[in-house]
């Protein structure tokens, strides 16, 4: 059992936060993991005018806090999971690092709007933030994910590069082995391509992020939009969670305000995490000049 890892839920009394929660508790029940109610007591993320409040004004903050977390801890009493309660005014970078250095091998979770409600930019730039604060995997929920229970089928979007799990994401291949889950690799190209696609399962393989599960499926698409490409897969493969892979060259540039993974988050009908994952120096020098489009999962060329 993974009794060394922690799922840190951004949690408050809305439902996309309360569905995160709901989702992420019957996983850790699976998983034997550690859960952290996190309470960000602001409805955006980063925003410049909290970084210059002073301490004073956040011990205000917290001490007004006091029938939050009385409520916070009644609502963590209900789950099947013990949970810890954790209060802060906002999620500038050094609280979410301090989270992150606290509790082992952290996972952030994140409850998304239905998609209607919210621009793909708009729906990820808080996960753009907190990977960018943290460099670690974030679980995004949406709040009409159909099922609270822990994914039976895995599918894993990849192309044909190689790429190395960051020190902080290796916890989610043993996560991936744990749950048991079928594991399907995703190739989407603009046309037919075995050889692409063999490479994307290679590189899945040769990461170590499906370490220990015998055997993968590998699925391509053809699809001259990714985006739609991998919302075709997910409801071709009865997929019930989506493995992205989070380049280091991507996510600390352009990631999530014109890419693919964007579109895949704002439309996607089930959880979609997010892995950072570096690649060959090699392989960075030769795309360092594409989009985050081409960047992130299906690099064209």
């Amino acid at each position: 059992m993974l009794m060394d890892s922690t799922f840190v839920v951004l949690t408050n009394f809305y439902p996309p936060a309360q569905r995160a929660l709901q989702y992420t508790d019957a996983m850790a029940g699976v998983l034997g993991s550690q859960l952290v109610l996190l309470h960000v007591n602001r409805g955006s993320f980063y925003d410049p005018s909290y970084a210059l409040a002073g301490n004073d004004w956040r011990r205000d903050e917290l001490r007004n806090a006091v029938e939050t977390g009385t409520l916070l801890s009644q609502m963590a009493e209900q789950l099947r999971t013990p949970a810890t309660v954790e209060l802060t005014t906002d999620v500038l970078p050094g609280v979410a690092r301090d989270i992150a250095h606290r509790y082992p091998a952290p996972l952030f979770v994140l409850g998304l709007p239905a998609a209607q409600r919210a621009a793909p930019a708009q729906l990820s730039t808080a996960a753009m933030e907190l990977l960018r604060a943290t460099n670690l995997p974030a679980l995004l929920v949406p709040v009409d994910t159909p099922e609270l229970a822990p994914p039976r089928r895995v599918l894993i979007a990849a192309d044909a590069e190689d790429f190395s799990l960051t020190e902080p994401a290796a916890p989610v291949s043993n996560l991936l082995q744990q749950l048991g889950a079928e594991l399907v690799v995703a190739h989407v190209t603009d046309t037919e391509d075995d050889v692409r696609c063999t490479k994307a399962l290679q590189a899945v393989q040769r990461s170590g992020l499906a370490a220990g599960v015998a055997t993968i499926g590998l699925r391509g698409y053809q699809n001259p939009d990714a985006a739609a490409g991998l919302l075709e897969a997910i409801q071709d493969t009865g997929a019930d969670l989506v493995v992205v892979l989070a380049r280091t060259r991507s996510y600390f540039g352009e990631l999530f305000h014109r890419s693919v993974t964007a579109q895949v988050i704002a439309g996607s009908p089930v959880p979609v995490l997010a892995v950072p994952v570096t690649e060959p120096v090699a392989a960075a020098r030769k795309t360092s000049r594409l989009t985050a489009d081409d960047l992130l999962l299906w690099p064209k060329t």
